[in-house]
């Protein structure tokens, strides 16, 4: 189905004053052709008949309006058939037996430009009520899905939640109206599948030996460290699959990613595991550079000579001294140093 775009003028304006000048003179007219066949006059009941029928049908070509707001479309069909799109705001004269097409309508999804119309009507017990009416119109606008987090293994098995926001818009009516059902719920289903082929080819965080990108070597590609490639990936692999929709995609971003519940525990005290080998480390490494230095500067000035086992005696202390997670308590020695 390719979309066929309407060229028509906005003579709406023009259109609504000749139907209301047309019903005035259809009741003027009425008048006179009663006066008139009250006579007998042949002339006066066929302008009475006809008269009679402007009057009664005249409400038919007010179906034809139509008003258009900015970023709306409108796609029309003719007894089944599609005659084509109206664009651009204005306020338009269409064939009133035309009727307006979108499946998508009634559809409420957690997203923008999901907007409810809606009319009051007085019921037989004379209490106003509000129902909501279908919107025809499809906006053209861009428009955000924030579908529900959802719960996928990454590529090590660990279970993550995560969630993102798809920014998309219509570019193609006729597609979105007619090549699948509803096009609201195919993008929103589109997105938790992509969501969930991408998401297993990942790790939560960097890990050995994980080739995300599929040539075969090895890399540091995780979803907390590579989220705007990992948005990338998700972002044309919708697209890939809503294309047929007539739909687009702006932009895909992760808003919510953590570990599952069950999980998160561990995980967090594997982190804090691999948080203090990585201090302790750095502080190893800082203490024997420190040690280093001390007994180099001692033997370039001979403050103090030491043989190898006074030397292993101080660097042990020293170690204590730097390494140690409390302030040491000092021995002062008041005898002789052998």
């Amino acid at each position: 189905m390719k979309e066929k775009i309407l060229s028509a003028k906005p003579k709406g304006m023009l259109a609504l004053c000749l139907i209301i000048i047309a019903l005035i003179l259809g009741m003027v007219g009425f008048v006179f052709g009663v006066f008139a066949a009250a006579s007998g006059s042949v002339p006066g009941i066929i302008l009475t008949i006809f008269c009679a029928l402007v009057v009664l049908l005249g409400w038919i070509p007010l179906i034809g309006l139509k008003i258009l707001k900015p970023q709306e479309a409108l796609v029309l069909t003719l007894f089944g058939n599609y005659i084509g799109t109206l664009k651009g705001e204005g306020f338009y004269w269409v064939n009133p037996f035309c009727s307006a097409v979108n499946p998508a309508a009634d559809t409420k999804l957690n997203q923008s430009g999901d907007v409810k119309t809606k009319t009051t009507h007085i019921n037989a017990n004379g209490v106003a009520v509000s129902a909501e009416l279908p919107n025809k119109r499809m906006s053209l606008k861009i428009m955000t899905l924030n579908n529900n987090r959802q719960k996928i293994n990454d590529c090590l098995g660990n279970p993550v939640e995560i969630g993102i926001a798809v920014t998309w818009r219509i570019i193609d009516t006729a597609k979105a109206a007619f090549n699948v059902d509803n096009y609201k719920e195919f993008l929103s289903l589109q997105c938790d599948s992509a969501l969930r082929n991408i998401v297993r080819l990942y790790p939560y965080d960097a890990a050995p030996d994980v080739d995300t990108t599929g040539d075969g070597i090895a890399d540091d590609g995780s979803l907390r460290g590579s989220s705007e490639i990992v948005a990338g990936r998700i972002k044309a692999e919708i697209q890939a699959r809503v294309e047929e929709a007539g739909l687009e995609i702006v932009d895909a971003r992760i808003t919510y990613l953590a570990y599952a519940p069950e999980i998160a525990a561990a995980m967090l005290q594997r982190q804090q595991a691999a948080a203090v080998v990585d201090a302790r480390k750095l502080i190893v490494d800082g203490a024997v550079g420190m040690v280093e230095m001390a007994l180099e500067r001692l033997n370039e000035r001979g403050t103090v000579q030491l043989d190898e086992e006074r030397k292993a005696a101080m660097v042990s202390n020293l170690l204590v001294v730097l390494c140690g997670n409390k302030d040491a308590q000092p021995i002062v020695n008041s005898g002789s140093l052998y």
